[in-house]
């Protein structure tokens, strides 16, 4: 699997190829600005590392506390860390309802402060922006998810590279055929097992 610096140094790499298909395709130039920022984002915070100790988590700073139920939860390179579209989407649903949970929390201390529903109004405010601006929001949400893909896609191939290097072909073959050849070969001997103790019990009497 590539260290973290590797996975920082293809996600700049990246940027610039991504900027510029992003522009070739949507001919926009704030919109291609808001898939890069996700692009990078993602690829430098927000990635499907999170689920360890590695540099994305650590990017966080003082927020670090807010992915540690998430880590304990999943385990490592598991799909719905690093598996496409899934992965983004249950980090972003992760967030999001840390982000609801201080809402609440929020408008029970406007609640108690009779502050005149402050954080409501924010979050009503908040609501409108990006319904407004509902083109931005897809693609930064494009951008994150192109980011994480990159990362999950240099570990596939980097593990697949590794496997290939010890086993060989037979290492890049679907998963499936191989339990499949492995349960015919158990199935072949437990039946030779049966055969051979029934021909000793034959001998025997």
């Amino acid at each position: 699997m590539p260290s973290g610096s590797t996975h920082d140094r293809i996600t700049l790499w990246s940027l610039p190829i991504v900027t510029g298909l992003s522009f070739g395709l949507i001919h926009s130039t704030h919109l291609t600005l808001f898939v890069s920022g996700g692009f990078l984002f993602s690829g430098l915070m927000f990635g499907p590392d999170l689920d360890i100790n590695s540099r994305q988590f650590q990017r966080w700073g003082w927020f670090k506390w807010l992915w540690r139920p998430y880590q304990t939860s999943l385990n490592h390179r598991s799909f719905l860390s690093h598996g496409p579209i899934i992965g983004t989407a249950l980090r972003l649903l992760y967030l999001l309802t840390l982000l609801s949970v201080l809402v609440v929390l929020g408008l029970m201390i406007d609640e108690l402060l009779n502050t005149e529903g402050r954080t409501l109004g924010f979050v009503a405010s908040l609501w409108r922006s990006l319904s407004e601006h509902y083109q931005e929001v897809i693609a930064l949400l494009v951008g994150i998810e192109l980011g994480a893909m990159s990362h999950s896609l240099s570990d596939w191939s980097s593990s697949a590279y590794k496997r290939f290097q010890t086993k060989g072909l037979s290492s890049l073959l679907p998963q499936i055929k191989l339990q499949r050849r492995q349960r015919k070969s158990t199935h072949k001997s437990s039946s030779s097992k049966v055969v051979a103790s029934g021909s000793r019990h034959r001998s025997k009497k």
